[in-house]
């Protein structure tokens, strides 16, 4: 018989997780802000700020990117592992394709977020029930300000690789395409954040029988 595995302890780390990927789009975004206004060159010195070595920053931000992903992927496996026990016939997908599908080329794009809306409904105290108006609102929010700011990143990115970025007018540019990645990051950090500690409440109130907590 399946257990209903605890998801609080890994939803507290990833709401860690994400308010400190928060501090470094803030803190990256600001630094393409200044560059774009201050030094608009593409000849730029990873030393400007002084005691903040960007070298080092980008380097760490890189990092936490990966442990927030991976955390968050081994919270997302739990919870969809309980939704099994409570409405397993309104899953689609495998546990096992909850962790799978964030690595499918173009996939992970859609996947991920019908999982999700398959857990919520599971883990709302009538898994039958229609879907109430504005319901999913929150997971969707989070979801839309994900998917564009990847496909932003990808293409700043993608600018900086390929685009000449020697000319100031490229650079700019680019850089344009960075700032608005930051941002939009940090809009879906906050609303993953939100999602994790509603969902996490769901479950975790349809558990142990409790009246869900304010969310």
């Amino acid at each position: 018989m399946l257990a209903i595995k605890n998801p609080n302890g890994l939803a507290k780390a990833v709401v860690v997780l994400l308010a400190a990927n928060i501090v470094f789009d803030v803190l990256l975004g600001i630094v393409d802000v200044h560059d774009l206004i201050v030094e608009p060159t593409p000849y730029v010195d990873f030393d400007r700020f002084g005691p903040l070595d960007l070298g080092v920053a980008y380097g760490m931000a890189f990092m936490l990117f990966l442990a927030t992903g991976i955390v968050f992927i081994i919270w997302f496996h739990r919870l969809r592992w309980n939704a099994e026990i409570w409405a397993g016939d309104l899953q689609t997908r495998t546990p096992g394709f909850a962790v799978g599908c964030w690595f499918i080329p173009i996939g992970n794009l859609w996947i991920p977020r019908s999982i999700a809306v398959e857990i919520w409904r599971a883990s709302r105290w009538e898994p039958y029930a229609a879907d109430g108006k504005g319901e999913l609102r929150l997971l969707n929010g989070w979801w839309a300000f994900w998917v564009v700011g990847t496909l932003v990143n990808w293409i700043s990115g993608k600018m900086y690789r390929t685009q000449t970025v020697d000319t100031t007018e490229n650079w700019v540019m680019a850089t344009q395409w960075s700032a608005a990645g930051y941002a939009l990051d940090a809009v879906a950090a906050v609303l993953a954040i939100r999602f994790v500690r509603r969902l996490t409440s769901m479950q975790h109130s349809k558990a142990t029988g409790m009246i869900p907590a304010a969310q």
